[in-house]
Formats: C-alpha cells, sequence, structure tokens
C-alpha cells in the first residue's frame, strides 16, 4: 500500500519533485502550494483549479492533517480562548485577545511542556510532542477567522506564549514563521510577532545567526538565580548572565525588540529587594 505523505511537511522543492514523479508539470506544484500556504485549503476538493483527476491522485498519495476547533469560550471582553484538536486527538490551546486598536492570537508551539515552571498551568503537563510548522500556521488561521467573525477585521499581531517553549521546537516554528510572514504565504510582518521564551540561551543567539525578523521576549520572573532557580528550573542551565549575554547578541544582529515578562508571584518576587534587583539587570 502506498504510504501518503503529509502534504504540508513538503518544501516548494520537494512539492515540484513529487508531483513530477506523478507526471504532472511543475505550475501544477506552484498551484497547490499557494492554495496550501496563502488560501489555507484544508482539503484538495477545495482546489477547484486543478483537475478533479489531480485532486483524486493527490488524495491517494499525500494527506492534509488540518486542526480543528475543539471548544470555544468567549469571554465578556471578547477574549476567545480555543482548544484545538489536532489529528493525533491532542488538544493544543490557542487565543485571541482583542483590544481598540490590535486583534493578537497567542499560539502554542508544543503539545505540552517539558520546563516545569512553578507558575504556569502547562508545566504540570507532560510534554506529548512538538507541534509541526503547519499545526502552528492552523492556529493563526483560525484565530483570525475568529478575529474576522467577531470584531470586524484581521489579526494585527501573533505571540507565541501559548503551551510549550518555542526554542525548543525551533525549525518548526521557524518554519511555521515563515509561511505567516512570506508574500507566498499569509504576508503578515514580522514586526507583528513576538515569541516568548522561558530562555534557551544557546537558541536565543542561534535566531540571532539566523537573522530573525521577529521580536522576542524573556520571561524572567526573578531577577536573581536562586530565585529563578526555584520557580523556573530551567535557569539552572540558562542563569541570568548568561541570558543576558544571548539577549544581548540577539540586539547586535537582529532588528527584533527584546522585551522581558514579569508575573508578580505573592510572596515569592514582589519585594523591594526584588524590584531593586531587577532595576540593575
Amino acid at each position: 500500500m502506498q504510504t501518503q505523505i503529509d502534504i504540508r511537511t513538503l518544501s516548494k522543492e520537494e512539492l515540484i519533485a513529487q508531483l513530477a514523479a506523478l507526471g504532472e508539470k511543475p505550475f501544477r506544484a506552484k498551484q497547490i502550494y499557494e492554495w496550501l500556504w496563502k488560501k489555507s485549503a484544508v482539503d484538495f476538493d477545495e482546489m477547484t483549479n486543478l483537475s478533479k483527476d489531480l485532486r483524486e491522485k493527490l488524495k491517494q498519495y499525500f494527506l492534509l492533517l488540518p486542526i480543528r476547533a475543539y471548544k470555544v469560550q468567549k469571554s465578556n471582553d471578547g477574549t476567545i480562548k480555543s482548544a484545538f484538536q489536532l489529528h493525533d486527538k491532542h488538544l493544543i490551546e490557542g487565543v485571541l485577545i482583542p483590544t481598540e486598536d490590535r486583534a493578537t492570537a497567542c499560539v502554542s508551539s508544543q503539545v505540552g511542556c517539558s520546563l516545569s515552571c512553578s507558575f504556569c498551568a502547562t508545566g504540570f503537563l507532560k510534554r506529548e510532542r512538538n507541534l509541526s510548522a503547519a499545526e502552528i500556521y492552523d492556529q493563526v488561521v483560525l484565530i483570525n477567522q475568529q478575529a474576522i467573525e467577531s470584531i470586524g477585521r484581521n489579526l494585527s499581531n501573533i505571540v507565541f506564549m501559548g503551551m510549550g517553549e518555542p526554542l525548543l521546537n525551533y525549525n518548526n516554528v521557524m518554519s511555521a514563521i515563515d509561511k505567516i510572514t512570506a508574500e507566498e504565504g499569509l504576508n503578515m510582518s514580522a514586526k507583528r510577532i513576538t515569541v516568548s521564551t522561558a530562555g534557551v540561551a544557546k537558541m536565543i543567539k542561534k535566531l540571532a545567526d539566523d537573522n530573525a525578523r521577529f521580536n522576542l521576549a524573556l520571561s524572567l520572573h526573578a531577577a536573581d538565580d536562586e530565585k529563578r532557580n526555584t520557580i523556573m528550573p530551567i535557569n539552572e542551565q540558562n542563569n541570568i548572565d548568561a541570558l543576558i549575554d544571548a539577549l544581548q547578541y540577539f540586539q547586535s544582529k537582529c532588528k527584533g525588540e527584546v522585551t522581558f515578562e514579569y508575573i508578580l508571584l505573592d510572596g515569592v518576587n514582589d519585594s523591594i529587594y526584588d524590584s531593586k534587583k531587577l532595576v540593575a539587570i
């Protein structure tokens, strides 16, 4: 039996090669690529400028594995929280956060998380797997549809602040951002995207070396290593000095902004001592 390929794991060049092996011209692959990443097709039958025979051939040799809304909750302030179901029945979360002048999608990068930050609910979930680039892309498409339906406008911003650590799913996150920002994709501005990390110093430097065009946010939450070790175990291998060095390297090579996230935890990181340490960083 022919093993079907997830068509959205293929680059344009790989898709051209696959279609050529099936006797199809390169322009057909380009049409399909546009349906996948610009028009966000979730079914081969949506590709109406392809012949029925070609669409049947695609169904025979390839798979499309879109994510789907499983449960949606709407708040009085307009926030929409969604549980999205993946093809293997795992669930992830995505959120639409509308304000007067923005519509922000908060997306996930992993099923669960391995970092065990004490203040984060996802940190208590087992990391099941990384999301594919297509699964990340699909969240943006679905949340954008929610924005259009609920507030009458498209997304203005995307933040990678959902489930998982984006820099531990580096290749898929970067590939998804490429599809989201490319002219032949969703054509959204990289300046409107922020990737939030708990702090993986070597991967922050890799972002710089790869000339990342988006913004970076560090989930700091404590201004000294002893305290940060307690609430964020990742700090034991990525201490504050190492993170500062990595962020300075990032800023020296990239145009994206760097911001710090700091959740006030009662009796943990909210003292005058903590504020002085924070200012001193």
